[in-house]
């Protein structure tokens, strides 16, 4: 098993802008340094405390501070962006990275993105499929393009000159693009089966119960099959709220302690979900009523804490209630206390890990 790490930062509302992106920048410097594989983050334009407006600037700002990590957009909300500045801004951070860049798409979850960008009432899902459909024909074709679909219009006909390069949308350093996953958000999703019928990966996202993650798999291994190609438990990441400390009651305070990291972000989320109608997410019985999910009722559930054996044991038995998958994805959360959010990582990375990966080869 691999460790990888996704962050939909979620800051307290008074801490300074630049410190909150300056920690979320030393987050993945040091995930790169300590082994993580992979590392993403998500994107918001309208939320003061989700703070990164753009996942491409974000991991650009990485591209020469990292070595070996490979960086994924995580995600780029499609239809609050034209396909011909994805095209150009995702081939353009493909050749910074020299072919370490993973390209993470969704049709974007915040309504109040969807409301400023005008397409609160427009079929959101059927933006994302145009959009990444003009994207990747932008890439495999030539200019001017001359793409017309019912939302976008890409064409560079009346003033491309080719003889000096104007008109021309680059291609990506990686042949023929950089490789596509989608997070997965939702119980039973038919979109991992699209996905997957297209060659695209899933993230199963953090803040799913276990009985829901588990049902990804089914649909992916229906969408590989339709795709021509086999399921591969190893091609399957499965993001995970996490806090390892040196002691079970240090773990325990920071990660359920009124002004915990973890309790501000499922806090949030809660509010987000309830707002959204979507609390279905959190039900092990959908006929749950909804004042039934309480704040600790959804931390119980979704907040792995402890020492590294304790969260080494809870994470094999994470793994038991959803089958064998090949990247665990650390979910990355407000350095609340700096000394302890940078500890868990490398106690995840150098202890967790090995524990881990000695135990699955028994």
């Amino acid at each position: 098993m691999e460790l990888s790490f996704f962050t939909m930062p979620i800051h307290p509302l008074n801490k300074p802008f630049a410190q909150s992106l300056r920690e979320d920048r030393e987050a993945f410097i040091l995930a790169d340094k300590l082994g993580f594989v992979e590392g993403y983050c998500g994107e918001h334009t309208t939320d003061l405390a989700e703070i990164i407006t753009s996942t491409v600037a974000f991991m650009a700002s990485l591209a020469y501070e990292t070595k070996s990590i490979k960086l994924g957009t995580g995600t780029v909300n499609l239809p609050n962006s034209h396909p011909a500045r994805v095209a150009a801004e995702i081939a353009m951070l493909d050749h910074m990275l020299e072919g370490r860049l993973i390209f993470g798409i969704s049709p974007g979850g915040l309504m109040s993105d969807a409301e400023v960008f005008g397409n609160l009432g427009k079929d959101r899902n059927a933006m994302f499929v145009e959009c990444i459909d003009m994207v990747l024909q932008i890439w495999q074709g030539e200019a001017p393009y001359n793409l017309v679909g019912e939302h976008f219009t890409v064409t560079t006909e009346k003033t491309m000159m080719l003889e000096i390069g104007q008109g021309v949308i680059m291609s990506p350093y990686q042949d023929p693009h950089p490789p596509i996953v989608g997070t997965v958000v939702a119980p039973f999703s038919k979109g991992v089966t699209a996905m997957a019928a297209r060659g695209w990966e899933p993230i199963s996202a953090n803040f799913l119960l276990p009985k829901w993650v588990a049902t990804h798999w089914p649909n992916y291994v229906e969408g590989c099959a339709e795709g021509g190609r086999e399921a591969d438990h190893n091609n399957w990441s499965v993001a995970k709220n996490i806090c390892v400390a040196d002691d079970v009651a240090t773990a325990k305070k920071y990660a359920r302690d009124p002004g915990s990291p973890y309790v501000l972000y499922y806090s949030q989320l809660l509010t987000k979900m309830r707002a959204g109608g979507r609390l279905n997410l959190f039900k092990e019985d959908q006929s749950m009523p909804d004042d039934d999910v309480t704040l600790d009722y959804v931390l119980d559930r979704l907040v792995i804490h402890g020492d590294v054996s304790s969260v080494t044991e809870q994470i094999l038995a994470f793994r038991d209630s959803i089958g064998p998958f090949g990247k665990l994805v650390y979910a990355g959360h407000d350095w609340t206390d700096y000394d302890l959010g940078r500890r868990s990582m490398v106690l995840m990375a150098e202890q967790v890990m090995p524990k881990l990966n000695a135990a699955l080869s028994d």
